[in-house]
């Protein structure tokens, strides 16, 4: 009655081992609770951005590094759920789509779709291939969350495919090689630990979030440097910068 059968499904899988007892916290439950509440409202901001839209398949060239880093993750993250679920091992695949939601999709992913999102009439191609990765990536991570959280994900699915009869009747995700971008995850993976630096040297020395600075990023891989020139606007309002400069 005070948190829902989801959550309550999701504190019994999570942290649990084969043989072990298990204390309930009602703490657990709330925290779980707020998990839910998290995939809500970020399938409620992409459904709100899709309204209207007709979004096709892009062609490869049309998807930055960051599109094709989330993509090469969730496709990871099937493989590595799938393995674990077929041990019976269901709070170790919980825990891997629980931190690839939150962390991964919710907290950076949509942070860096929303430039792309934004700026539409500037490049229509670009935002379309991003909607199309948000729908594409949220899809797949409400399958792998499913046997956790039905209700919350049926819910959810039946909004994001209204064309298909039920997420539970969809077909599981499958890991394919062709999805994987290495290159893509290095150029992401870089760029998130320069965003934590910098957020870190502007909370060390107390400058307001409203204060933009301008950031210069030097880096002697010719590889990474056309990566980050191509993913740059997406990442500037997350280190709250109004410039950067790639050296």
């Amino acid at each position: 009655e005070q948190y829902g059968a989801d959550a309550l499904r999701m504190t019994l899988v999570t942290g649990n081992a084969p043989g072990n007892d298990m204390r309930f916290y009602d703490e657990r439950v709330e925290a779980n609770r707020n998990f839910a509440n998290k995939v809500w409202n970020a399938s409620r901001f992409i459904l709100m951005n899709m309204e209207d839209k007709t979004i096709t398949t892009p062609d490869l060239g049309e998807l930055t590094p960051t599109d094709k880093w989330i993509l090469s993750k969730v496709n990871t993250l099937a493989k590595d759920v799938t393995e674990n679920m077929d041990k019976f091992e269901l709070g170790i695949a919980l825990q891997k789509v629980y931190d690839f939601i939150w962390d991964e999709f919710c907290d950076w992913y949509i942070e860096l779709a929303k430039y792309r999102m934004y700026h539409v009439d500037e490049d229509a191609k670009a935002a379309n291939a991003t909607l199309w990765t948000l729908k594409t990536v949220l899809a797949n991570g409400l399958k792998l969350l499913h046997p956790f959280m039905p209700f919350v994900t049926e819910e959810i699915y039946g909004a994001l495919v209204p064309e298909e009869e039920s997420l539970m009747m969809s077909s599981w995700p499958e890991y394919k090689e062709s999805s994987c971008y290495p290159e893509a995850e290095n150029i992401v993976d870089h760029m998130k630990e320069i965003i934590r630096g910098v957020r870190n040297v502007r909370a060390e020395m107390n400058v307001a979030p409203s204060r933009k600075a301008k950031t210069y990023i030097v880096c002697e891989n010719e590889n990474l440097c056309q990566g980050f020139e191509e993913i740059k606007e997406s990442s500037m309002p997350l280190m709250s910068a109004n410039e950067i400069q790639i050296q």
